[in-house]
């Protein structure tokens, strides 16, 4: 008979959770605006998908809950190398979707690798500074085998041509250099590296379509018909909804579809033109609470590894985040990242879920050691 320890239900923590049950409905609920004009009088399509991922999301949160996180300690390089064949396969068997090669389609079902690699690398790289602390580094070169953990998967995904999942992934992994003691000089040698890296990629390694994104960043109005139309509309969503906004189901832009990406990279534009600056201060209170709750979980950690898993657990949460929210707003160029718990996406949902399960063992597993 499976017994459960009292000490982990004593434990749980009801404040991550209900702050990641209340996005979910308000995303839900978003969901069904931002698709209410096409539903009729029933649900629409991607809100039937939405609930059966928040679903799956949950059975994926229990399994973590009941399975003591340190195991993922002996398992997290033999994860981290099927993430990353899964991500490789999309090379040979994704189709080419708006110029990249990233989601493996099968019939009804698809699966944004790219989203797996994200907790595959959180787990590696929490074992890697687990056995050798961030806090004891004090040299670049010491970082070769974090590096090398974060290159594969960052090189697979630009080879996808998907440079926006790129660079997040990259963010999620640089979530753990604030915590290493490397001199200055060293950080402006890396920087100078990187600003050549960068001119190389501008002038080699992107395509056509990608400087466009970014030169849309600078200047929308450059194609405002076109590259630059997403951007444009998004701010008008933004902007339009004043303080108080226009309320739920009365947001134009949103129910005239002038955003035809509006349930997924930009569902925070239908909110923000619906329930204004206040529903859209309130929601990103929501984020920076669970955020910061979940570096206070890595905090009151007893155990080396529940620390480090957990602060790139709440990375892998913090930076599409900050890049989605960014790009609504247009201070960030489009680069197609959801908002997690809160964007239309079966991929995104279930991995931003299993991670918050993850985070929610360390929390309850604090006291255990």
């Amino acid at each position: 008979m499976l017994r459960i320890d009292r000490r982990l239900i004593q434990n749980f923590d009801w404040v991550l959770l209900g702050l990641m049950v209340i996005l979910i409905s308000m995303g839900i609920a978003n969901l069904m605006s931002a698709t209410h004009a096409q539903a009729g009088e029933g649900l629409a399509p991607e809100v039937r998908r939405q609930l059966l991922a928040v679903s799956l999301g949950s059975v994926g949160m229990l399994i973590c809950l009941f399975v003591d996180y340190r195991i993922l300690e002996r398992l997290a390089m033999p994860f981290y190398f099927l993430s990353l064949a899964l991500v490789g396969s999309t090379l040979f068997l994704a189709p080419v979707i708006h110029g990249s090669q990233s989601w493996l389609v099968f019939g009804p079902v698809r699966l944004q690798p790219a989203e797996v690699m994200k907790l595959g690398l959180v787990v590696a790289l929490a074992r890697s500074f687990h056995h050798q602390p961030a806090g004891e580094l004090r040299l670049l070169r010491e970082l070769w085998k974090p590096g090398l953990l974060l290159a594969a998967p960052v090189g697979m995904i630009l080879l996808q041509r998907d440079m926006g999942v790129a660079v997040l992934t990259l963010l999620i992994g640089a979530s753990y250099l604030p915590f290493a003691r490397i001199q200055t000089r060293s950080w402006v040698a890396f920087g100078t590296a990187v600003i050549a890296a960068l001119v190389a990629l501008w002038n080699f390694g992107l395509e056509s379509y990608q400087r466009g994104r970014i030169l849309d960043f600078v200047d929308p109005a450059r194609d405002p018909l076109a590259s630059g139309y997403q951007a444009i509309q998004s701010t008008i969503a933004v902007g339009s909804g004043g303080f108080f906004g226009k309320g739920y189901l009365e947001g134009t832009q949103t129910q005239l579809r002038f955003l035809p990406t509006q349930h997924t990279d930009f569902a925070f534009s239908v909110l923000a033109e619906e329930w204004g600056f206040l529903g859209s201060a309130f929601t990103l209170l929501l984020y920076l609470l669970f955020l910061i709750w979940g570096l206070r979980i890595a905090l009151h950690s007893k155990e080396g590894f529940g620390s480090v898993l957990a602060v790139g657990l709440v990375g892998a949460l913090f930076w599409p985040a900050v890049i989605n929210i960014a790009m609504v707003l247009g201070l960030a160029p489009v680069i197609g990242v959801p908002l997690p718990f809160f964007s239309y996406g079966g991929s995104s949902m279930l991995i931003s879920m299993i991670a918050a399960g993850l985070l929610l063992n360390v929390s309850m597993r604090r006291y255990m050691f």
